[in-house]
């Protein structure tokens, strides 16, 4: 099975290098974020032309998540239960959840695609928002773990360790690479997840994240964010993880490159 995250920052101006993509490098499963895409509106059509059917969850505005499959589609959720939620209300005056997660099976395989939270700024609601996504993201996954193989994928809008930024001290007093950050991955790892480190295709540092901006690309200034936690039963059947770094070059990129993992068959 060959299985791929990636933050495609708008899937209807990512569209053709998506698909493009998708023919060339031929993943079974596809997690997606950020796709800026309503579900209804989320180019079903397109990716089915190649062998994939889709479940997407997105408000059309920020955010959006979906799986692509060509090896069955089941059990499709929409967000995870007890998912907190920011800004605008729903009926009874809470926050509505966004639409920053999305589970389904495929294959046999319990996969979540997930956009975390930004985060913003220390002393930002959307900081302590980010927390506790992360905390319910925890119990979520904790209840949904004995039931077989899993993989949670996706930008988690963290770096787990200083190496995974180019120049940590520059990021001193800011988000992503707090300890309460880090220690929300950490809870997710004692659940018996496990993070499979993709091999860089230039440079020593696996970075999936470089800003447009100032030619960070080209300096390789960037961040690990890009995650994939995957259980017991999927990391032992990793055979080979890479960036794939030539889909953050030419034209009209995404600022994220894509993770591809190769796994052999699980029994």
């Amino acid at each position: 099975m060959r299985l791929a995250t990636w933050n495609v920052n708008s899937v209807k101006a990512r569209l053709p290098r998506l698909l493009d993509w998708l023919a060339a490098t031929e993943p079974d499963v596809v997690c997606l974020q950020e796709t800026k895409c309503p579900a209804e509106a989320f180019p079903v059509a397109e990716v089915a032309e190649l062998g994939y059917a889709a479940a997407a969850h997105g408000d059309g505005r920020w955010n959006g998540v979906a799986v692509l499959s060509r090896i069955g589609l089941s059990e499709v959720t929409p967000s995870f239960p007890g998912e907190p939620g920011f800004g605008e209300l729903d009926g009874v005056g809470a926050a509505r959840p966004e639409a920053r997660a999305i589970g389904a099976t495929c294959g046999g395989l319990r996969v979540w695609s997930l956009y975390a939270p930004n985060g913003r700024a220390l002393d930002s609601p959307h900081y302590q928002y980010k927390l506790e996504w992360f905390a319910a993201l925890r119990d979520a996954l904790a209840d949904e773990l004995p039931a077989g193989p899993l993989v949670a994928c996706g930008d988690y809008n963290v770096a787990p360790t200083d190496a995974d930024v180019w120049d940590a001290s520059l990021f001193a007093g800011s988000t992503h690479v707090t300890p309460a950050e880090r220690d929300a991955l950490a809870a997710l790892r004692a659940l018996g997840l496990h993070d499979v480190v993709p091999t860089p295709m230039k440079g020593p540092h696996p970075f999936t994240y470089w800003d447009y901006r100032a030619g960070m690309f080209h300096q390789n200034k960037g961040m690990r964010i890009d995650l994939v936690y995957a259980s017991d039963e999927v990391s032992g059947h990793v055979r080979s993880a890479y960036v794939d770094r030539e889909a953050r070059k030419g034209k009209g990129p995404s600022d994220h490159a894509p993770i591809v993992v190769d796994l052999d068959p699980i029994t």
